[in-house]
């Protein structure tokens, strides 16, 4: 794959010379939606699905931006003192934004580069698409450029190309979960203090499984945003009881005490999920360490329900899979995964059983639903990093 990637580059380019190759998963959350942003925790892992990114430095300042996935848009083509926000370069923002922020902090970005981008996550689909081409963008800067930037300091630069430079109010669960990746281990994060610990995925006789109901769904969309507007009002009356700074340090005893100062019912609700979210997360991660796995599928299918009902960033389709998923033999646990209004579930299912499931699955939700979701069944991988014969994706 790699060398029609190469031959791809210098074809664009007009060149002959040899780039350099690097690869950031995008990543799936097993458990903990909507609290990484409320100060909880989260329960990420980086998988095998991502965005591979193809540079050589230039001699002059241009910069040349160039996309497989939208190769009717062709080059993009800025300079490294005009890396202004444009809408209508859609998806080079990402990278535009983090070539400007590592250059404010370093200073050390001091060529320009052409750049040739190719990923394999479903856009729009929840699994974070925009954060892999961040934090590919972010190891080639700084590979390309030696500069001394850890993972965590280039996870953070790509939540601030998110919140600030394209103005998505995101969390830094997906860029640090990319950034930090390991091959068989998911991440319990604590999303405040970014404290986090690995936690060995044990799957040798299962699998987890995406699936994708391929309704798109936008980040940046007023529903997101009105989620995190609740969730901050909720906290505001709660601070009136509770010396807290996020839902996230507030327990379910305090919850079910002084739920009451909430006013609004619907800010009740969004509070409710992500305090009790944030338990099973907690409780997710000693499931998982003391090889409980039936405990912890257990959890995922409460936070589905707690998603669907006091969230309520389910809708029919992911509904339709995960409660499809629930009835099926040998399914561990099942949920969705993301954002939500659209995008993916996953289920950890019994290899014995995977066959069935994929087929009973896409049967059931073509018949709900009208048209077939997309299955994918990725490896656990590592985070961010170059590309080299010894060490491939």
């Amino acid at each position: 794959m790699l060398q029609n990637l190469i031959a791809t580059f210098q074809n664009v380019f007009e060149t002959n010379e040899h780039p350099r190759c690097f690869f950031a998963p995008g990543r799936i959350n097993l458990i903990g939606e909507h609290t990484d942003y409320n100060g909880g925790y989260v329960f990420p892992a980086a998988i095998s699905l991502g965005t591979y990114a193809l540079a050589t430095k230039r001699s002059d300042e241009k910069v040349r931006l160039y996309s497989t996935n939208f190769a009717e848009t062709g080059i993009i083509e800025c300079s490294l003192d005009q890396l202004d926000y444009i809408k209508s370069d859609d998806w080079a923002n990402y990278p535009k934004g983090m070539i400007t922020y590592i250059h404010k902090q370093t200073k050390k970005v001091l060529t320009g580069m052409d750049i040739l981008y190719e990923g394999n996550i479903p856009n729009g689909a929840g699994l974070s698409s925009s954060a892999s081409i961040e934090m590919v963008t972010g190891i080639l800067l700084k590979q390309l450029f030696a500069i001394q930037m850890d993972p965590t300091e280039l996870s953070l630069l790509g939540k601030k190309v998110e919140n600030e430079y394209v103005g998505v109010s995101s969390g830094i669960m997906d860029q640090f979960v990319i950034a930090h990746g390991k091959e068989g281990y998911a991440i319990h994060l604590n999303a405040d203090t970014l404290d986090y610990t690995y936690a060995p995925l044990d799957l040798t006789e299962h699998t987890i499984v995406i699936i994708n109901t391929n309704k798109t769904r936008t980040l940046a969309s007023s529903k997101y945003n009105e989620r995190r507007q609740s969730c901050n009002k909720a906290l505001k009356d709660l601070q009136r009881k509770l010396t807290v700074s996020t839902l996230g340090e507030v327990t379910p005893t305090q919850f079910e005490q002084w739920q009451h100062v909430i006013v609004d019912d619907i800010h009740r609700k969004r509070a409710r999920h992500v305090i009790f979210e944030n338990e099973r997360t907690k409780q997710a991660y000693k499931k998982l360490t003391s090889n409980q796995l039936d405990k912890f599928g257990q959890l995922m299918n409460e936070s589905h329900v707690s998603l669907r009902s006091d969230f309520e960033v389910t809708g029919k389709e992911l509904d339709t899979i995960v409660e499809a998923a629930w009835k099926q033999q040998g399914v561990i646990g099942a949920r969705m995964t993301g954002a939500g209004f659209g995008g993916c579930a996953i289920a950890i299912v019994e290899n014995t059983h995977l066959i069935s499931f994929k087929e009973n699955i896409a049967s059931k939700y073509k018949q709900e639903i009208g048209y077939g979701p997309t299955i994918y069944t990725p490896k656990i991988v590592d985070g961010a990093r170059e590309l080299t014969k010894e060490r491939m994706v």
